[in-house]
């Protein structure tokens, strides 16, 4: 397993992992720190990584920065 995001919590990194689901790629989330019920995060603490099967990597990041993209297009107009 490989990771191809870190995202800033707990709950950003169950939506990333059930859209790549929704594709077919499978994942898992790695965090060092104890859950929190605090949504921010200090110095990477808090962090989820989502982490996928390496050969699936470059599918499970596209599919990742063109969510990111729709949402910037979806804020703008």
């Amino acid at each position: 397993m490989i990771e191809v995001y870190r995202a800033a919590g707990q709950a950003e990194a169950e939506l990333i992992k059930g859209m790549l689901e929704s594709f077919g790629i499978p994942c898992i989330l790695k965090c060092h720190a104890a859950l929190s019920v605090h949504v921010f995060t200090i110095n990477g603490m808090g962090t989820v990584k989502v982490m996928v099967p390496e050969a699936m990597a470059e599918e499970a990041r596209t599919l990742i920065t063109r969510e990111d993209d729709a949402q910037v297009v979806e804020r703008t107009g």
